[in-house]
């Protein structure tokens, strides 16, 4: 379940990777960054993916075996029917279809599900990317064979064996594309987890992305608030992990909603989880000096 501490966890690792000395300009970093971070839940995501598609496959053996001998008894038939040649050549291409998809299924089984190298989770992915390409094309070439059939009534009743077996294999294609694409498939209870978990990815980034255009907006504002309370010490030379929470952290207390309490103490966690072992304790001291001065006009203003 996505969370604010996720959110603010990618904050604080994009600003400081984007704030290292050399560093990449935040809009091309952000590609390579996502891909990074999200590589965890991105694999998990597959996995899913591919169990899913595992399941589906099971009725699709005994289906292809039908069409494949059903198929050869209806190339015969179309081969004395020189005017049908359209739709020999499409069952050919079905054929051809399905054979690649029985190929690229067992290359996609072989390949291993419990290495976290990163690597293996990118040829996962593409292998998963393969196979519902060639299932997008074998959806497209069982649509054209079946309309093709509507223009020679005299073969309907003859072709109708091999085009019952083709909407049998459709079926299945029918449910791969809800798999791939489970977000819009709202309605599909057994598909909530894919859906749930691309959600949270595409989430995650998205408010991350819009925090850190914010905070970059008033990053000359913000460290000039850092510089008056950290006496000779400049943002610049604060340890990138300390400069990165500050910033964040900072720009909750001025320009968020975020309470100062709450601001500060999840920034001292983050200080914990990313800084060293006097990261937390510096980080509160900084944050609770700009606190206080940013309620004193508050206060005044109550005076008046």
């Amino acid at each position: 379940m996505l969370n604010r501490r996720h959110v603010r966890e990618a904050v604080v690792q994009f600003l400081y990777c984007a704030d290292l000395e050399g560093g990449a300009d935040p809009a091309a970093l952000r590609g390579p960054f996502w891909e990074f971070v999200t590589e965890s839940d991105r694999r998990s995501l597959k996995l899913a993916t591919f169990r899913t598609v595992h399941h589906l496959a099971h009725g699709r053996e005994g289906r292809l075996v039908e069409f494949v001998e059903r198929q050869t008894l209806a190339s015969i038939l179309l081969t004395a029917w020189p005017q049908a040649e359209s739709l020999k050549t499409d069952l050919k291409r079905i054929a051809e279809l399905e054979s690649g998809w029985s190929t690229s299924f067992a290359k996609l089984e072989r390949l291993p599900k419990d290495d976290d190298d990163a690597s293996v989770a990118e040829s996962f992915g593409d292998a998963l990317e393969v196979l519902f390409k060639i299932d997008r094309g074998l959806a497209a070439a069982r649509l054209r064979f079946l309309q093709g059939i509507e223009d020679f009534p005299a073969l309907r009743g003859q072709l109708e064996a091999v085009a019952a077996t083709i909407r049998r294999l459709q079926r299945i294609s029918d449910r791969m594309r809800m798999v791939e694409e489970p977000e819009k498939f709202p309605d599909q209870a057994d598909l909530a987890r894919l859906r749930d978990s691309k959600a949270e990815i595409d989430a995650l980034r998205q408010r991350a992305d819009a925090m850190v255009d914010s905070i970059l907006a008033k990053k000359a504002e913000l460290d000039t608030t850092l510089t008056a309370i950290i006496e000779n010490f400049a943002p610049e030379r604060i340890d990138p992990v300390d400069r990165a929470i500050l910033r964040l952290a900072t720009y909750e207390i001025l320009h968020a909603e975020t309470p100062p309490k709450v601001a500060i103490n999840e920034a001292i966690e983050l200080a914990k989880r990313f800084g060293t072992t006097d990261s937390g304790r510096f980080v509160n001291g900084v944050l609770d000096k700009i606190a206080k001065q940013s309620a004193e006009p508050a206060a005044i203003q109550e005076v008046l």
